[in-house]
């Protein structure tokens, strides 16, 4: 059973192949990573995936119903969300307001009433519940403009999580981070594994080894291959290219 699945997703723009007839699972609880060189369509796919981007072609289908034409509001509400490679926060509030209004967008149409928010009791025990797995509670009371880049991507995982989804797509959540700040974000997904079931797309290669139960390579639009970690680690193609040599060795 798959929590999200697509079937022969194409994606043009003119006589370009964005992705091309990309079918592949994530199944509850697993994370699966997808990765390959840049131009690949990652990106493409998670925003069709997400409902951001239409698509041209193919199908998807989220805990056993077909979204293809749903807009990307009415995933998130049914609990498919994503992250963004860049932030997408209220500096002006603080880092428990934007998890709380986090927590109101996926349930209600209330965003204009964001004033009496932390009245909220189980919308603020939620935000509280997921800055804390996210390693932000110290901040809490922090406006969220003050934030390290690292942790403005700690909260935007944390927003998302406070939206209560059933599957995360993440689209390179460790972008632009140091070692350390990496580091952090890997141990908190490794936490979140076997609670949703998580897209990942991320070049750095440690984490994804470190993290996936899956991982599916893409090249010019194509699924190449998808196996557990040893078996792309072995793949011959995926080590031509993508891996390099020192994948090889």
């Amino acid at each position: 059973m798959s929590i999200l699945r697509t079937e022969a997703l194409v994606k043009r723009y003119g006589g370009i192949l964005v992705t091309d007839s990309v079918s592949l699972d994530i199944r509850p609880g697993e994370l699966h990573a997808i990765i390959g060189p840049n131009g690949a369509g990652k990106t493409t796919l998670i925003n069709q995936l997400s409902g951001e981007l239409a698509s041209n072609a193919g199908k998807v289908w989220y805990d056993g119903v077909d979204v293809t034409a749903l807009p990307i509001h009415a995933r998130a509400r049914s609990g498919l969300l994503r992250s963004y490679q860049i932030t997408s926060i209220f500096e002006e509030f603080t880092v428990r307001e934007n998890a709380v209004l986090a927590a109101i967008g996926a349930q209600e149409h209330g965003w204009r009433f964001w004033r009496p928010m932390l009245a909220r009791a189980a919308q603020v025990k939620v935000a509280d519940e997921v800055l804390a797995t996210c390693g932000l509670a110290h901040r809490s009371a922090m406006p969220a403009a003050g934030l390290a880049y690292g942790e403005r991507r700690q909260l935007e995982l944390a927003m998302a999580l406070a939206a209560q989804p059933k599957c995360l797509l993440l689209d390179e959540p460790m972008a632009g981070m140091s070692v350390q700040e990496s580091g952090a974000v890997v141990q908190m997904l490794a936490r979140l594994k076997g609670r949703y079931g998580i897209l990942l797309i991320e070049h750095d290669m440690d984490a994804v080894y470190a993290l996936a139960d899956r991982i599916t390579v893409l090249v010019y639009g194509k699924v190449l291959f998808s196996g557990t970690p040893d078996e792309i680690r072995r793949h011959p193609e995926v080590k031509a290219v993508y891996l390099g040599e020192e994948e090889a060795a």
